[in-house]
C-alpha cells in the first residue's frame, strides 16, 4: 500500500457562516503553489454557494456528513486534509472526530467552540448592534457586504472590488434567512470535546480579529495541545488579509510532518 507521503494530498477547503467557496478568492491557487502536486478542493456547506437550494443541516455533525457525501459524489475519495474557517472549522472538527481514518490533518482558522470560550468571546459584543440593525431592517446587499468586510478584515486587497464580488455571489447564490439561522444555531449549539481529534492539527488565529476573540483559538490550541500560529495584524478573514502568510504556515507545518 502506498503511504500518504508518496500520494498527492487532497485539501478540502471549508468556509464559515453563510459564505461559499468563491469567498476564498485567489487563496486556493496560492495554497496550491505552496503545496506542489496537492489537489485543492473548495467545498460549499449545504445551503451556501452552489448548494444554496439545499436545506442547511441543524447540526454541525450532519454538515460534516453531507460534506463527505458531496466529495464522494464528485469522485473524490479519502484521505483528506481539511482547511477550514469559523463554522467550517467546527465541521472539520466533527468530521475528524467521527471519521478519524478519513482525515490526515486539519488546519483551523479563527474558530471558537464551546466549552472552551464564553459567548462574548465567540462573537464580540461590539458587533451586536450593527448585525441586529441590519437583520431587523433588512439592509441592502451592499450594506451587508460592506459591514461584513469591515468586521472581518483589517487590510483587504481592493476592498471595493471585494464588496462588488460578494454582492454578485449573494445575487447569484442567495442564502435563505432560514438557512442562515440554521447555520447560526448549529454553530452556537456545537460543543467540542475536551480532548481534540487524534489527527494532526494546526490552529491559526489573527491578533486583530474583530469578529471572534483570538483567545478562543489560543485556548483551543492549548487545550488540545496542537500546533499554533498567530498573525500580528490580520482580521477574521485571515486568508483574504494575508493569504501568503497562511500558505507559508501550512507549507511549513506540512513539511514538518513528512
Amino acid at each position: 500500500m502506498t503511504s500518504h507521503t508518496q500520494t498527492p494530498d487532497t485539501w478540502v477547503l471549508l468556509r464559515g457562516l453563510t459564505r461559499e467557496q468563491r469567498h476564498w478568492g485567489g487563496f486556493p491557487k496560492r495554497l496550491g503553489e505552496h503545496l506542489p502536486g496537492a489537489r485543492i478542493v473548495p467545498l460549499d456547506l449545504p445551503g451556501n454557494g452552489r448548494l444554496c437550494t439545499q436545506t442547511s443541516p441543524a447540526t454541525v455533525a450532519e454538515m460534516a456528513e453531507q460534506c463527505r457525501a458531496e466529495l464522494l459524489r464528485q469522485g473524490i475519495t479519502p484521505p483528506y486534509h481539511v482547511l477550514a474557517m469559523s463554522l467550517g472549522a467546527m465541521v472539520a472538527t466533527a468530521w475528524a472526530l467521527n471519521h478519524p481514518d478519513e482525515i490526515q490533518g486539519c488546519v483551523l482558522i479563527n474558530t471558537s467552540m464551546r466549552p472552551f470560550s464564553p459567548f462574548y468571546r465567540r462573537l464580540r459584543p461590539r458587533n451586536y448592534p450593527l448585525m441586529l440593525k441590519l437583520a431587523l431592517l433588512g439592509g441592502t446587499a451592499r450594506q451587508w457586504e460592506e459591514a461584513i468586510l469591515k468586521i472581518t478584515t483589517r487590510h483587504p486587497p481592493q476592498p471595493e472590488q471585494q464588496v462588488q464580488d460578494w454582492i454578485a455571489y449573494r445575487d447569484e447564490c442567495p442564502v435563505s434567512r432560514d438557512n442562515a439561522l440554521r447555520q447560526l444555531l448549529a454553530a452556537a449549539r456545537y460543543t467540542a470535546p475536551r480532548e481534540g481529534p487524534s489527527t494532526r492539527t494546526l490552529i491559526l488565529t489573527s491578533a486583530r480579529d474583530g469578529l471572534v476573540d483570538p483567545r478562543c483559538s489560543m485556548q483551543l490550541a492549548a487545550s488540545w495541545n496542537t500546533d499554533f500560529a498567530e498573525h500580528p495584524s490580520a482580521g477574521h478573514d485571515l486568508p483574504l488579509d494575508d493569504g501568503p502568510w497562511v500558505a507559508r504556515q501550512i507549507q511549513k507545518w506540512r513539511s514538518a510532518s513528512r
